[in-house]
């Protein structure tokens, strides 16, 4: 007895099979590593040239046509900025309102993402409409009352009143918000019925499974702190309130010329901190990008 094999219904029998299908959608096209590649390039020369350049004399730092190695290398613009400048006041000025400013926003911002988030009340969805329009607004807007206020309150020529008013801020709310939007209501549903209040909630469930989200956050307002410029230069009135980028702008340019290797020396050792930072954080910061929003 012969026995003969029929076909699956809606299947060709001399349908062929491909044996690695989908292997080719997988591999990525030439054309986007050269792009990727062209890119990164474009990022990295300015930097590579300011580490460079930061060993070469003021004179062939401006010499025109640039030129990329430097033909005397010279650490006079190191050994200036470690001895003519008051460098480690400075850099710890930058720390201490930098660190303040980090831990203030992502503490207050997990704070206030979680209520608006997960917890229900009048108002919610104003105040939540109130944080997204204060994302729209010029922050010059505001640094005019805002240097009122705080000398209103005695704070000029002081660190609190360098970090202070920037403590909390309206994209670390809206941040967080969307993170934790993205995790299941039955955690929190599971603590309440063991007894937990809110503040057990938040600190116990919720801020354990927001390091990516804390990590995005951090770095980014870290790095913000760290260079700004304009609202110290305005608040601290005296040298030992100064930070680093503010003294390096101050002492570096002159009434007759500017000490363009002291400023790149100087521009080397202030983004070091903020590299070293990335690099540590690097893994949570891409999953608090990836995840945000998602539900």
């Amino acid at each position: 007895m012969t026995t003969t094999m029929t076909p699956a219904a809606g299947v060709a029998a001399d349908a062929p099979v491909p044996a690695d299908r989908g292997r080719d959608d997988r591999r990525t096209p030439w054309w986007l590593w050269l792009v990727l590649g062209l890119g990164l390039a474009l990022m990295l020369v300015p930097f590579a040239w300011m580490a460079i350049s930061s060993f070469k004399p003021d004179s062939e730092v401006v010499a025109v046509p640039p030129t990329w190695w430097p033909e005397t290398v010279t650490t006079e613009n190191y050994e200036l900025l470690f001895t003519r400048l008051d460098f480690p006041t400075y850099f710890l000025n930058s720390t201490l309102v930098a660190l303040a400013v980090t831990v203030g926003n992502v503490v207050f911002g997990a704070m206030l993402g979680y209520a608006l988030a997960k917890l229900d009340f009048p108002g919610k969805r104003v105040i939540f409409a109130l944080v997204l329009m204060t994302l729209m607004v010029p922050g010059v807007v505001t640094f005019v009352p805002l240097f009122v206020l705080t000398s209103n309150l005695e704070l000029t020529n002081t660190l609190p009143g360098i970090f202070l008013p920037f403590m909390a801020g309206p994209f670390g709310v809206f941040l967080m918000r969307q993170f934790i939007m993205g995790l299941p209501d039955e955690l929190i549903q599971a603590a309440r019925i063991d007894g937990a209040g809110e503040l057990r909630i938040f600190a116990s469930v919720i801020m354990p499974l927001c390091g990516p989200a804390m990590a995005t956050l951090g770095i980014l307002t870290f790095l913000t702190s760290w260079n700004n410029f304009l609202w110290p230069l305005v608040v601290a009135q005296t040298e030992d309130k100064y930070t680093l980028p503010v003294a390096l702008a101050l002492y570096a340019t002159g009434q007759n010329a500017t000490k363009y290797g002291l400023l790149l020396a100087g521009a080397v050792v202030v983004v070091i901190p903020v590299i070293a930072i990335f690099l540590a954080l690097q893994r949570y910061i891409m999953q608090g990008i990836a995840m945000t929003g998602i539900k």
